[in-house]
């Protein structure tokens, strides 16, 4: 081959060798754009971490030891047989080290304990769920400059017999072994583009109207101070109403004498503040927004002019109360608990509500689902307050009748129908006063005040049950001596008493009660009772509940029973007689009790009324009953009509068996 041929076979070899590198970098830089395209649409920073895990311990005292401080090198989560450790550098500005007591929450009690360890970097907000409580390691607080997010897992321990084991992050798992500590490494990441991310996906939601991050505003209060208004940012509709507007008085700056500013903060959408009323068997929420007012090294409280917080939200279903709240981080550190204390709610539409509060904390708005408020309740509580005089007053003549009637005439069913006038004389005295000592000194008094009162209750109840029972004696075991009046005294009044011992020894069941009223419900009607928590409800049904059903239910068969074997009775065909037989009845055998088990619509409140004025006015119609029968006694002069006016319910009903049974 000639040299001018050569030269054109290396010049295209050299032509096609650059043309497959020119390729081979187009596709470098596609695959580099495509790589760049990706990670922009996906490559996004954690707006939150969580760690959960299996810690495996003794059963002997358990700890928390935590050690946490600012910075971003990471978190280490660890465990013994004897503490969990959660020790690191993850937070802008909280720092804790403190070493807390975890047998408060029943770990003791179990080998093996589940927790998560939640870290929230826009709030610097660290939690940890354990034994269903969320502890606060680090409080919400406001957007800084550099936020510490994707933590990744760095070096694991060797495993061992005591530490923790199932760990995962974010539900994907990292071993099933256990091992002492597990350890995260954390990056430094710009807060505000971390904030817009968050916004982002809001926005892609449709939560136009719901900054995800913290608003912080610092307002200064110069020497003369006239008061300030602080606004919630909106977004995307700006004819909308903003969340939350602060109004901070003059008093404000009066009480803070060392500091000379104000800081307000709005969180929204804070799983934190929510999670604490499961624990309540009352369907309870709060608003999307919590406000935080504080003044640096400074304790404001008892104001002399309060600060307005006005929320806008949803609309509020008519039915549902609310009430405005505030968290005292002094008084529970740990546990995020919300309190009416210091706050007054006015309602200023279904959707608008403003708090007038006295000093500075969290604050935001409870809205209770559950149970509803009570209608007409000022009317109902005059009802009882006058049936409780009414009986109190009756019962005590009743017992000083039945007491002469005793001496005169030797029958076992007086004992009873005594028992039952005394049980019901306490009940209806202490009803009357619960209100009052719930609102003197409800705190401390109320738990003694309302196992005394559920005492009572379930003694009436039970004195009604053995009216029910002696009945069924007199008509099916007539030929059988009734038990001797000491063994009816230890089921009517010793019997009661041991749920109630159980009840208090357990505690936090009997306590101050609110009933909310569908009127005002910032105004609660107040009294000593059984409290709202999880206990007290189980404790309700399977002591007061039970033996109401079951009395309401032997009561209702009895009456039934003795109309079997009456109706055929002559004195039977006149009316009046055979209303006061039934009525009468019912008054021992406490069957109006039963219309408790009625209430609902659409009859909820003709029962409502019917049942608080059958019930509270019990003892005053019982002693009616017998007033009425010894008045029949008189005109019947002796004969078997008369032989109703004993008031027990063998002369009442079996006047033919009545001298077989005296002495």
């Amino acid at each position: 081959m000639n040299s001018a041929g050569l030269k054109s076979a290396f010049n295209q070899q050299l032509l096609s060798v650059v043309l497959t590198m020119e390729l081979r970098r187009t596709r470098s830089l596609k695959v580099v754009l495509l790589l760049i395209i990706l990670c922009t649409a996906f490559c996004e920073n954690d707006l939150d971490s969580n760690f959960c895990g299996t810690w495996r311990h003794g059963n002997g005292p358990l700890s928390l030891k935590v050690n946490l401080s600012s910075g971003c090198s990471g978190i280490s989560i660890s465990a013994n047989k004897s503490s969990l450790s959660i020790n690191g550098q993850l937070t802008s500005y909280c720092r804790r080290v403190e070493e807390l007591d975890l047998n408060q929450f029943g770990l003791h009690l179990e080998e093996d304990s589940d927790f998560c360890v939640y870290w929230e970097p826009l709030l610097d907000q660290l939690k940890l769920e354990v034994a269903g409580k969320n502890l606060i390691l680090c409080w919400p607080g406001t957007l800084r400059e550099l936020c510490c997010t994707d933590l990744s897992p760095g070096t694991n321990t060797a495993e061992v017999k005591y530490g923790i084991f199932n760990g995962r992050v974010k539900n994907d798992p990292l071993s099933s072994k256990i091992h002492t500590a597990y350890n995260f490494d954390g990056r430094y990441t710009n807060c505000k583009e971390l904030c817009e991310q968050a916004n982002q996906g809001n926005l892609q939601n449709n939560m136009l109207a719901e900054h995800p991050c913290t608003q912080r505003t610092v307002v200064g209060m110069p020497k003369g101070f006239r008061g300030h208004n602080i606004t919630s940012q909106v977004l995307g509709d700006k004819s909308a109403e903003p969340a939350a507007t602060v109004y901070l008085p003059p008093a404000l700056k009066q009480a803070a004498t060392n500091m000379s500013k104000a800081v307000c903060t709005f969180f929204t959408n804070n799983s934190l503040f929510q999670e604490v009323h499961k624990k309540s068997h009352t369907e309870v929420k709060i608003l999307n927004i919590v406000v935080e007012i504080t003044v640096a090294k400074e304790i404001i409280k008892d104001l002399s002019e309060p600060i307005r917080i006005n929320f806008h939200h949803d609309v509020i279903p008519k039915g549902r109360s609310r009430k405005c709240v505030s968290w005292d981080t002094r008084k529970d550190p740990l546990l995020v608990n919300w309190v009416a204390d210091g706050c007054e709610t006015q309602q200023k539409g279904p959707d608008h509500t403003e708090c007038l509060c006295n000093h500075l904390t969290y604050f935001t708005v409870l809205v209770e689902m559950e149970p509803r408020p009570v209608r007409h309740l000022l009317a109902l509580t005059i009802i009882t307050y006058l049936g409780c005089a009414a009986s109190a007053i009756s019962c005590v003549a009743l017992i000083v009748y039945l007491f002469r009637k005793r001496r005169q005439q030797k029958e076992q069913s007086t004992a009873i129908h005594l028992g039952l006038a005394v049980s019901l004389a306490f009940l209806a005295l202490l009803f009357f006063f619960t209100g009052i000592l719930a609102n003197v000194n409800g705190e401390s008094v109320c738990p003694w005040v309302g196992a005394i009162l559920h005492y009572w209750l379930l003694s009436s109840l039970t004195w009604m049950g053995i009216e029910v029972f002696h009945t069924f004696w007199l008509v099916y075991l007539v030929f059988t001596p009734s038990p001797k009046p000491y063994i009816w005294h230890l089921v009517g009044f010793v019997l009661p008493a041991l749920p109630v011992i159980v009840l208090a020894a357990v505690g936090d069941i009997y306590g101050l009660r609110e009933v909310m009223q569908t009127q005002d419900p910032s105004d609660p009607y107040l009294m000593c009772w059984m409290k709202t928590n999880n206990k007290a409800f189980l404790a309700h049904c399977f002591t007061t509940m039970t033996v109401l059903v079951l009395l309401v239910l032997s009561g209702f068969v009895m009456l039934c029973q003795v109309y079997m074997q009456i109706r055929t009775r002559d004195e039977w065909r006149e009316r009046r007689v055979a209303f006061l037989s039934i009525w009468g009845l019912s008054c021992l055998f406490g069957s109006t009790w039963g219309l408790t088990f009625l209430n609902f619509n659409p009859l909820s409140e003709v029962v409502l009324f019917l049942s608080c004025i059958l019930n509270s006015f019990q003892g005053f119609f019982l002693m009616l009953r017998f007033c009425l029968l010894g008045r029949m006694r008189k005109q019947g002069g002796g004969s078997s009509l008369g032989s109703t006016s004993s008031g027990s319910t063998r002369q009442h009903m079996l006047s033919a068996q009545e001298k077989s049974y005296k002495g």
